[in-house]
């Protein structure tokens, strides 16, 4: 009986670098579900984008209003669900396959970018939803309330300048392995 370490990803010729080798069907699957996830994670940033332009410059108080009562009930936990299925869906494959979690450059700083975003999807964004979704309600209720929400610009740049960098990472592959 073989080792999972000596069995090779079918239809690569190579062999996996970690505790089990994906076959090449898994290996699409977990590959097809890592590109939706992102796709979906920088879908949602881009909703979240709309959602803070509009709620900034909408044309009315109800629009700004509806907009940020809006963007905190629907941003933080689907934005969140996708980056972790990326997550997952990446350790499988890079356990899986011959890139290894931490045996390419390119690996480890998609690793490492999706780690700090859903890090700061929970500690910097969810606290701050009640705030926004009040503020919501004050706008639509008529009232011009004093909030401060100009900073809500910042975390859909910055996610979505990650993920570009991720994507472009994926594709290019910069770099080359990491020397022990």
């Amino acid at each position: 009986m073989q080792t999972a370490t000596a069995i090779s990803v079918r239809g690569s010729g190579r062999p996996a670098t970690g505790a089990f080798a994906l076959s090449r069907r898994w290996r699409r699957v977990f590959l097809i579900l890592h590109i939706v996830a992102g796709g979906a994670w920088i879908g949602i940033d881009v909703m979240v984008a709309v959602l803070v332009w509009t709620g900034r410059f909408g044309p009315d108080a109800d629009v700004r209003g509806l907009a940020y009562r809006a963007l905190a009930a629907f941003a933080v936990w689907p934005m969140l669900t996708s980056g972790l299925l990326c997550l997952v869906t990446g350790v499988v494959l890079g356990l899986g396959t011959k890139w290894g979690l931490l045996r390419y450059w390119w690996v480890a700083v998609k690793l490492v970018l999706n780690l700090v975003l859903c890090t700061l999807i929970i500690v910097a964004l969810e606290p701050g939803m009640d705030a926004v979704a009040a503020y919501g309600r004050d706008l639509a209720a008529g009232a011009e309330a004093p909030a401060e929400v100009s900073s809500l610009f910042f975390p859909p740049a910055v996610s979505l300048t990650a993920l570009t960098i991720a994507t472009v990472l994926s594709v290019v592959k910069p770099w080359g392995r990491i020397r022990r």
